[in-house]
């Protein structure tokens, strides 16, 4: 995945405006000493091309550096670098907030996507948009590494109406009143439509659209509306989203649904890495 950079400088300067003040005057940033990265639990890596990159603008040399996607091993050290101590010191903290951050929603995706496919070996996990702004770079990158696949990267990719558009359409006969205009102006692009009932989801087969969002739908009820829809298409596509984590992955997935759609990749505990600077 590109990351421009731009964005490499920024994290360096927000964490190091100037100098390592502490380093400067303790008097001991022209020695030399080796950084070593390692991971204290089982995870899913990420981040670490991001981290050789913010080595080499720093003077570091990589010694070592394993590849995003890597499953790390508890007391595994996956990342070397040597080089002046200053320097070493600068890229501390802030490589290590990367590999932590980054390596928790890898290890999340990677975790939700195995208990959806014991259950549905060929379901997908997409992650939404619900991501802290300034961080979706490296987030989008961290769920690709755990295997999953962003379900928009943006409202200039895909077409996906909301009940929040259907307001002002008319509701869903708006919607399907106006649908062949639609379908003419977006002919190389999916369209698809997020809905909360069976008639509203079967109005829409009827019409023939790529893919319906289920929302907020209870398993067993949604299990139920996924089978009356597939009578009448197999080719719409079927996503689950709503509340759906790690907990309860299962038993969405035994519903049938085409994929999974959900926000808690993004938000919880970072991977746990440990870090040395030593002579």
């Amino acid at each position: 995945m590109y990351i421009a950079d731009e964005t490499i400088d920024k994290i360096i300067k927000e964490d190091v405006p100037y100098l390592d003040l502490t380093t400067k005057l303790l008097g001991i940033g022209e020695m030399t000493g080796v950084i070593k990265y390692t991971s204290r639990e089982h995870a899913v890596l990420c981040g670490t091309e991001e981290v050789v990159r913010i080595f080499k603008k720093l003077g570091i040399e990589p010694v070592k550096a394993s590849s995003s996607g890597s499953l790390l091993q508890p007391s595994e050290t996956f990342l070397i670098g040597k080089g002046r101590v200053a320097d070493l010191h600068m890229a501390w903290r802030l490589t290590m907030n990367i590999l932590e951050y980054s390596s928790g929603i890898a290890t999340r995706t990677r975790n939700l996507l195995e208990k959806a496919r014991a259950v549905n070996p060929d379901i997908e996990l997409l992650s939404t948009r619900k991501l802290f702004p300034g961080t979706k770079e490296l987030s989008i990158k961290a769920v690709v590494a755990g295997g999953g696949m962003p379900h928009r990267l943006g409202l200039s990719e895909t077409i996906l109406v909301f009940e929040q558009h259907l307001r002002f359409m008319g509701g869903i006969e708006g919607l399907l009143k106006n649908y062949a205009v639609l379908r003419k102006a977006a002919c190389d692009k999916a369209i698809i439509v997020e809905v909360t009932t069976l008639e509203d989801a079967k109005k829409l087969c009827r019409v023939g659209v790529d893919g319906i969002q289920l929302d907020k739908i209870p398993p067993e009820e949604l299990q139920t509306m996924v089978a009356e829809i597939r009578k009448m298409s197999d080719r719409v596509k079927l996503i689950a989203t709503g509340g759906i984590t790690d907990r309860n992955a299962e038993i969405y997935a035994r519903t049938g649904v085409d994929a999974l759609s959900t926000s808690s990749l993004y938000f919880g505990k970072p991977t746990d890495i440990g870090v040395v600077i030593e002579k």
